[in-house]
């Protein structure tokens, strides 16, 4: 039963972001929800290990969100 519950739960969205340093070489990655703490973690599309230790491509990086209203959000869920 739990199986069939777990079908039609809302799935939490995670997230990538890449740390760079202040040269813009990509130092780290993390996959979270919520953007990290500190500064130089900028939000990417997917993470690719081969930009590690280098600059980070400008097609990388997601376009700022807009925040939605609260009725926006139960409408497009």
């Amino acid at each position: 039963m739990r199986f069939l519950v777990s079908l039609f739960e809302a799935r939490p969205h995670h997230r990538c972001f890449a740390l760079l340093d202040r040269n813009g070489h990509c130092q780290a990655f993390k996959q979270c929800n919520l953007q990290p703490m500190g500064d130089g973690w900028v939000e990417i599309e997917e993470i690719r290990l081969n930009w590690l230790h280098k600059p980070l491509p400008a097609s990388a990086r997601v376009i700022a969100r807009q925040p939605r209203s609260r009725a926006q959000q139960l409408l497009t869920t």
